[in-house]
């Protein structure tokens, strides 16, 4: 997400991008006279079907991070954590162990402005914003492979594994599927919550059959179900960091999945700390004593 993206402020990033909605069907009934058990079953499971879950971050560990850093995407793979970082003529990607100065940095030249990245093996995607192109790197080098077109705005990017494509998201409530090797479109869903729009979807992550995604300037993180494009859970990731440690600029942003357990690395824009966190059921809303 560009920095100067942050003064319009979320109305008018919503305002500015036509958001298709899509709008589910209930399941046929089987009978012309279904009883009143059976039609309350098959509520019952449409509900639970469209619940949401409301989690919360539960902290884990808390590292160090760049607090120069304007993050724009996040990865791990083994031990190594791939970060991109944006701004026109501060944009680059660098990779390293989490929480300690990265091994490797490669620049991205102005006025090229850096976005999300994912990893495919040997190699990585980066995106840039609207510079419509997309740069494959070696991932033990960070060196710049080739260029391929990339027509619309770059934003997140994560590889769904389970079904062989990367998912990407522009800003809107639109996630966009595309080819692993050419970055082609193969198709789009519109995420939902709650029957409407989610928009802002900002850096992603593949996780397993799900996609994670920050949602532009909030503290919130959502996963989401890319076969329905329903949002599955809201998550909380609010309280971080102290007041002191805000830059005004600063925005959560970056998610990466920990390889091997169910843990995740977040961290934000000129964020001075990076937090290694499981997602956790929200506690309760108190109850105000009569």
């Amino acid at each position: 997400m560009p920095e100067r993206l942050r003064s319009a402020g979320a109305v008018a990033l919503a305002g500015a991008v036509v958001i298709a909605s899509c709008a589910s069907r209930a399941p046929a009934r089987e009978g012309a006279h279904e009883d009143a058990t059976g039609s309350r079953a098959v509520h019952g499971r449409q509900a639970a079907a469209g619940r949401v879950e409301r989690l919360r971050v539960k902290v884990l560990e808390t590292l160090p991070h760049d607090p120069k850093a304007f993050t724009e995407g996040l990865e791990m793979a083994g031990a190594t954590l791939y970060e991109g970082l944006g701004i026109a003529g501060q944009s680059s990607v660098r990779a390293g162990p989490p929480g300690k100065p990265p091994t490797m940095r490669a620049a991205l030249p102005a006025p090229l402005f850096g976005e999300g990245i994912t990893l495919l093996g040997r190699t990585l995607w980066q995106l840039t914003w609207r510079d419509r192109i997309a740069i494959e790197r070696d991932t033990t080098t960070l060196k710049e492979l080739r260029r391929v077109p990339y027509p619309d705005d770059g934003w997140g990017i994560c590889l769904d594994r389970t079904r062989h494509r990367l998912v990407t998201s522009d800003g809107s409530a639109r996630l966009a599927f595309r080819d692993e090797h050419t970055l082609a479109k193969t198709g789009e869903v519109t995420v939902t919550e709650g029957g409407r729009p989610a928009t802002g979807l900002n850096e992603l992550e593949c996780s397993g059959a799900a996609v994670y995604a920050n949602v532009l300037f909030t503290d919130r993180i959502v996963r989401i179900d890319p076969t329905t494009g329903a949002v599955t859970a809201d998550i909380d990731a609010s309280g971080l960091l102290r007041d002191d440690e805000r830059d005004p600029r600063s925005t959560l942003n970056g998610i990466a999945a920990v390889p091997g357990t169910d843990e995740f690395l977040i961290t934000g824009k000129f964020w001075p700390k990076m937090f290694r966190v499981a997602f956790a059921p929200a506690r309760p809303a108190s109850r105000t004593a009569r």
